[in-house]
């Protein structure tokens, strides 16, 4: 019931609107840095997901690590100056591969219960697990990243412990980097430490010297066995409900 040319001239006409909003974005945003301002490239899925340096094959087919912006955006590498990894106070996975610190008891169904663990794309149940440094010391060497956002910090509140990954047994041999084969990363077995937990409520914290002690070491240790800062911590699922210790822009 449709008017041929009434569709071809609808057609005509949007294709005209886009035509204006097509732009030659690497020489825009290289233009933008030579004047001074502030660009952020925002990634998705995470670096054990990456092509070249995750657990293949379960894995997606892009490098969503911090080099793929440079490739992505087509400005220089050079030009990052700040690379902002977002890092759970726990550990998650959705879908298969390999998770060293994954729990399939009442501690894994309380993280994704609290944790609200549900794929935004997908609607899949996400796998949950302890805290693991090895994975986070890996994704700081492997993107550079110079700063971290600790997100979900609440979700740990009235533990009486928190356990943190700090190495891998592997075949009986400890190893605290990311095993080089399969293998080795399927035959890890988490070497725990354990932090004690806090039951004070921290939604309301707005400072790092609010926070209660034994939250406040717990994420100096994250910072200590990551290799980088904790910029940011997230108390609560509001936007409003963050910490910010060093501005990142």
């Amino acid at each position: 019931g449709l008017d041929p040319q009434q569709v071809v001239d609808e057609t005509l006409e949007l294709a005209e609107g886009f035509k204006h909003r097509i732009a030659d974005t690497q020489r825009l945003l290289n233009e933008a840095l030579e004047r001074g301002d502030t660009v952020l490239l925002e990634g998705s899925q995470g670096t054990l997901l990456d092509v070249d340096h995750g657990t293949y094959p379960y894995v997606t087919s892009s490098n969503p690590t911090a080099g793929g912006a440079a490739v992505g955006a087509g400005i220089g590498p050079t030009r990052i100056t700040t690379v902002l990894g977002i890092l759970k106070a726990y550990t998650t996975r959705v879908g298969e591969g390999p998770f060293p610190t994954e729990l399939f008891d009442d501690s894994g169904e309380y993280l994704a219960k609290t944790g609200g663990e549900v794929g935004v794309t997908t609607g899949r149940a996400r796998r949950t697990g302890w805290f693991d440094a090895v994975i986070a010391r890996y994704a700081t060497r492997v993107n550079g990243i110079t700063d971290y956002f600790l997100t979900k910090l609440d979700v740990l509140s009235s533990l009486d412990e928190v356990p943190i990954c700090v190495a891998y047994d592997v075949d009986g041999e400890r190893v605290e980097d990311w095993p080089m084969t399969q293998t080795g990363i399927h035959h890890a077995k988490p070497i725990y430490e354990m932090m004690p937990g806090w039951s004070e409520d921290i939604s309301g914290c707005r400072t790092f010297e609010e926070l209660p002690t034994n939250a406040q070491n717990y994420v100096h240790r994250i910072e200590e066995l990551s290799g980088a800062r904790v910029s940011c911590i997230g108390v609560g699922p509001g936007r409003d409900e963050t910490i910010v210790r060093h501005e990142i822009v």
